[in-house]
């Protein structure tokens, strides 16, 4: 079950991946190369909840500080 706070977060997700993909994409005859551009554009994308930042970098300063690099 997902906390009430955490499900604005996935509509939106949701909402942006629709952009890109229609509802009723037939998902065989999407190019992994489409997906590829897709899963770059949404991870570099800032968000408001990120304090403006983008997954990606928010991904990267975690595993920095796990690695204590």
């Amino acid at each position: 079950m997902c906390s009430s706070w955490e499900r604005g977060a996935n509509e939106q997700a949701n909402g942006l991946i629709r952009r890109y993909l229609p509802k009723g994409t037939n998902f065989f005859q999407v190019l992994d190369e489409e997906l590829e551009k897709i899963i770059f554009l949404l991870n570099h994308r800032p968000r408001k909840c990120l304090n403006y930042r983008t997954p990606f970098d928010v991904f990267n300063s975690i595993l920095d500080g796990a690695l204590g690099t």
